[in-house]
């Protein structure tokens, strides 16, 4: 097995301070991973796949798991900030450690954009008359005050943000289960399991929308591979970063699975599938609203907000931190790779900004073209898994049949994309993305 060689792991860490706890860590990748992908967009991965959804998010989980115990085992070995990047750097070749660090900066701007103007929609439930551009702005000062803070604060912050969303999340599922086996119905029957088959059957549209759906489920638990990214600001990170890890996969797997089961158990799901498009008809905001609970619409509204909060607080924070690595390896000038006094690399932080920025004029200028935009990244997201896997091969130096297989799944997943309605060109267009940085690197 190759080892770093010490002194330049040193450069690549030199100024940032390790003051990441291991149950921060887990926070902050539980941050990333949950977003409104779950509590508003279940509801199109249930209208692909029906109840059957749940054998989507059984497979998604399982692809999610060879990625992150792959990752974790090369983090024990190497906890540097970049991560994969530097992996696949050392591992793979050059070209491949620049292309999956830039590629996953676009990724991470690309979600962040999509999320804080989503933040802008869902304060217009309470405020409908404030432009969305006053709390996109708002917002995006917000997560960048937070992010110009030093590592502590703002782990403290995203951990109570993300915090927010596991317990809104338990909350849902202990309710759903009341309904469920009929506790608290104000003496009806309990709803039981038939919701399961009522409605064409557990797989009304078959194998092939299991499938199809998986294209959709497997992006909820992207964003456990930024626990990676923290390394370099973690404390013991050969031991921290791997076990939190592996600790927010499961985690992740329980919430998702539990909360899916009560979505299609206790709403028919052709009712969910029709109100998909509206805040109002979101599954969590149906189950609360079975059980009575006064302002269950305002009550979702703030945890939804908070979990846009967190997504982005969390993306901005690693897309920083790739942008810090590219340039500590040379890929990028040299001001991204300083750090202030307190650890932070505000420069990196400001260029991540400015990705930011653009993201949100794409998403304001017209949902079609985002949206265009948005599914490039989802296919960057498949390559980036897809790196990991492969420099996991040439870390062992041997053929684990575990990556291989994680492999095949995600290039059958991106290959299905076109069958998806809108990501017909995801591919195509992540292909083009591929294409210049690839030119970039070459002619720099």
């Amino acid at each position: 097995m190759k080892i770093v060689d010490q002194g330049q792991q040193g450069h690549q860490e030199e100024g940032l301070h390790r003051r990441l706890a291991t149950w921060q860590l887990t926070m902050i990748a539980i941050g990333g991973a949950i977003g409104v992908g779950l509590f508003l967009g279940s509801a199109v991965t249930i209208q692909i796949a029906g109840p059957a959804v749940l054998i989507s998010y059984i497979v998604g989980a399982i692809v999610a798991m060879i990625m992150g115990y792959a990752l974790a085992e090369m983090v024990s070995a190497h906890p540097v900030a970049g991560s994969f990047g530097i992996y696949a750097d050392k591992y793979v070749s050059p070209w491949a450690g620049f292309t999956v660090r830039l590629t996953y900066w676009f990724a991470q701007t690309v979600a962040i954009g999509a999320e804080v103007t989503a933040v802008g929609l869902y304060f217009g439930y309470w405020l409908p008359s404030v432009p969305s551009w006053v709390w996109i702005m708002g917002s995006s000062a917000l997560v960048l005050a937070a992010n110009a803070a030093n590592v502590k604060t703002f782990g403290t912050l995203e951990s109570w943000l993300a915090m927010i969303k596991v317990l809104a999340i338990a909350a849902f599922v202990v309710v759903g289960g009341a309904l469920i086996i009929g506790i608290g119905r104000l003496g009806r029957p309990p709803i039981g399991l038939s919701n399961l088959t009522a409605h064409g059957g557990f797989l009304p549209h078959g194998w092939t929308g299991v499938w199809l759906a998986l294209t959709l489920v497997i992006t909820s638990y992207m964003g456990i591979e930024g626990i990676a990214v923290s390394a370099g600001e973690a404390e013991h990170p050969e031991e921290s970063v791997p076990r939190a890890l592996r600790s927010t996969i499961v985690r992740l797997i329980v919430l998702y699975l539990l909360a899916t089961f009560v979505i299609v158990t206790v709403t028919p799901w052709p009712t969910v599938a029709q109100t998909s498009g509206e805040l109002s008809g979101s599954p969590f905001v149906k189950v609360f609203a079975e059980i009575g609970i006064p302002f269950a619409g305002g009550i979702m509204n703030f945890v939804v907000i908070s979990a846009a909060l967190s997504s982005v607080n969390t993306n901005l924070y690693f897309s920083t931190r790739m942008i810090f690595s590219l340039s500590r390896a040379g890929y990028a000038p040299a001001l991204f790779g300083r750090v202030d006094p307190r650890g932070v690399p505000l420069q990196a932080l400001w260029a991540s900004g400015a990705g930011m920025v653009a993201a949100i004029v794409f998403a304001l200028k017209g949902q079609q073209g985002f949206l265009l935009f948005y599914g490039t990244a989802v296919a960057a997201m498949f390559f980036v898994w897809i790196a990991i896997l492969v420099t996991h091969i040439r870390f062992r130096q041997t053929l684990p049949l575990t990556s291989v297989a994680g492999i095949a799944v995600i290039l059958a997943l991106a290959a299905s994309t076109p069958f998806v309605n809108g990501l017909e060109w995801t591919v195509p267009l992540f292909l083009v993305w591929l294409a210049l940085t690839s030119v970039f690197y070459f002619l720099r």
